[in-house]
């Protein structure tokens, strides 16, 4: 079965009112996505989407279309699906970066490699390692002290045992907020901050010390982008856990995390990876030097969520048991985009067992 071209298509979504994001990377109302269509010599579809916001990987709608049908797409037709070595070269020598144009098209082709198979991408990965169903953490905005308050006694009531509040902003505003939170969810839930590189190195030592008394499970990209010293300092300083994210988009990152001992786990997803199969390539060193694995969100939609849900499923080293992920984006949203959506109930995601990604239909047209 090989690639005879895609069809792309652009869509703005609005977030609900009440998932409104405020960040160190700014107020997301909505996000404007490019999901493709790829096609092949036997009449079989494959899906695909990438979740681009330019604040987070620089790519933007108009240019990630234009990329994916002008560049990527020759490179790329009359490939065997399934060759995701040669997919990845053929992508990695016409294109630098754009990793989510890149895993539109790779992980489209493993959901047109499930579908001629009869699989869902899960077993084509080596199977499930863990329940289909698996739980997952809340982002809780750069919100208001008050605002905060309210949104965290909401998450406890949807039975979220692990709430992320976002930092990085106003130093006084990022404690206050944390420490609010904190006093509404009490110890018996987990608490993570994420600062989204928001924070210098002194700041995010300063800030921690603070809220020492607040049992930080977790902190999540404290430090700035690129600063791999400065994030293990960070670890060495405050003795807390870390999550890297933001600084790791590819195999090569990875390896800098972990040659500077910077952190305790690493966020990886497909998006920022540029495809399923460069997720595996950080999963399986990161757990051959004994490092964790958490999945990060940039609020997919269903193809890209329904991809990350495989991953989470297959590979043994996305511990999302002791490091909860964000598999909930589509929830965040007005409206769903293909006809078979990603169960997602409360804090809980299910796995389609369907063949490929199992999201059906694609709605857009």
């Amino acid at each position: 079965m090989k690639i005879t071209g895609l069809t792309t298509y652009r869509k703005h979504i609005d977030l609900k009112d009440s998932h409104k994001m405020r960040s160190a990377l700014g107020v997301n109302h909505g996000n404007e996505f490019v999901v493709i269509r790829l096609h092949t010599d036997e009449g079989i579809d494959g899906l695909g989407e990438a979740t681009i916001t330019v604040r987070w990987s620089g790519e933007v709608p108009a240019g990630c279309e234009q990329v994916l049908n002008e560049v990527l797409q020759p490179a790329v037709i009359g490939l065997e699906i399934g060759d995701f070595d040669e997919l990845n070269c053929r992508l990695d020598a016409v294109c630098s970066r754009n990793w989510f144009a890149k895993s539109a098209i790779e992980m489209a082709c493993w959901d047109a490699l499930g579908k001629a198979q009869e699989k869902p991408v899960y077993e084509l990965l080596g199977g499930a390692v863990r329940p289909l169903r698996f739980e997952s953490r809340f982002s809780l905005g750069a919100y208001t002290e008050e605002h905060a308050r309210q949104r965290a006694e909401e998450l406890v009531s949807w039975g979220f045992r692990t709430i992320k509040v976002k930092v990085g902003t106003v130093p006084k505003e990022d404690v206050a907020r944390v420490r609010a939170v904190r006093e509404v969810i009490g110890f018996d839930r987990d608490l993570v901050i994420d600062a989204n590189c928001g924070w210098d190195v002194g700041t995010a030592i300063d800030c921690v010390q603070q809220l020492e008394d607040c049992r930080l499970d977790l902190v999540e990209q404290p430090t700035p982008d690129g600063d791999y010293r400065g994030m293990a300092r960070f670890r060495c300083e405050t003795g807390v856990k870390v999550l890297a994210d933001d600084i790791c988009f590819d195999l090569a990152h990875a390896k800098e995390l972990i040659d500077h001992d910077a952190c305790d786990a690493i966020s990886v997803y497909p998006g920022k990876n540029g495809g399923i199969s460069r997720s595996v390539e950080i999963l399986d060193y990161a757990q051959k030097h004994g490092v964790a694995c958490s999945i990060g969100s940039n609020l997919e939609w269903d193809i890209a969520i329904s991809a990350m849900a495989h991953l989470v499923v297959a590979h043994p080293n996305v511990k999302v048991e002791e490091y909860p992920g964000d598999v909930l984006g589509p929830t965040y949203y007005s409206e769903r985009i293909v006809s078979n959506p990603v169960e997602i109930m409360g804090p809980y995601t299910t796995t389609s067992n369907g063949p490929g990604l199992g999201v059906g239909e694609l709605l857009i047209r």
